[in-house]
């Protein structure tokens, strides 16, 4: 435990570090604020620094484990319908926790003044994101190679575009990035990984891992699939 903290707290550091250095160069050639300022900047990198460290050190000890137990659990459950509806809740649950897509659903808000909801972009997130849990699982399940969904998808997503709106575009390439989050990347990536260590003759490294490139793929289907219902739905006002 002390060295898993011990190498967690180094980690911190050298992520840390170059930032706060590079922020005090600015602030010795360029910016020049006052020392309060300096002091409140530094006292909040000083707790997210902290936070972080907390976060990466209950990631290690709970979720990554945790996500290995789940997905040696839903491995061995006997229908595929179960593991969809269990990959689907874990995936919503999941993004609708991570804090990345919040900050996203609510700049989008601001943004938009307002006309584009946060709440639905949200929505959105965490719906596709669901959708690719779900398939993932069943991809590890069926050892379907991981072109045969990652292709397709791509090429849907450059279909979509075509027909959805220009701002839910922009959107939507944002939200591929941060749906995959650290919560993505720590439970549902241990929970793909859990899953293909269940099943005999699987290897983890072919089949564990692309789950994230998957959490990736499905809001950019989700948003902008968003963006043309929304489109659709204007257009008898525009004429």
């Amino acid at each position: 435990m002390l060295s898993l903290a011990g190498d967690t707290a180094w980690s911190v550091m050298l992520a840390v570090t170059p930032l706060v250095l590079l922020f005090l160069v600015f602030q010795v050639l360029f910016l020049g604020l006052p020392v309060k300022e300096v002091s409140r900047i530094l006292l909040g990198t000083l707790l997210a620094a902290a936070g972080l460290f907390l976060f990466l050190l209950g990631v290690s000890i709970a979720l990554l484990p945790f996500g290995r137990l789940i997905g040696q659990a839903l491995a061995t459950l006997p229908h595929d319908w179960m593991v969809v509806a269990f990959g689907a809740l874990l995936g919503f649950v999941t993004t609708w926790g991570e804090p990345a897509v919040r900050v996203l659903a609510e700049e989008v808000e601001e943004a938009s003044s307002g006309s584009i909801r946060g709440s639905m972009v949200l929505l959105a997130v965490c719906i596709g994101v669901a959708v690719a849990v779900s398939a993932g699982l069943l991809r590890i399940g069926h050892g379907i190679p991981l072109l045969y969904l990652v292709l397709p998808g791509y090429a849907i997503v450059l279909a979509i575009m075509w027909f959805s709106d220009e701002a839910f575009v922009a959107i939507a390439i944002d939200a591929g990035g941060v749906a995959t989050g650290p919560l993505a990347n720590s439970f549902l990536l241990a929970l793909a990984l859990g899953a293909s260590s269940a099943m005999d003759g699987q290897d983890p490294l072919a089949h564990g891992l692309g789950l994230v490139a998957l959490i990736a793929l499905a809001p950019l289907m989700s948003v902008m699939a968003l963006g043309v219902l929304i489109r659709w739905k204007e257009r008898p006002r525009r004429s």
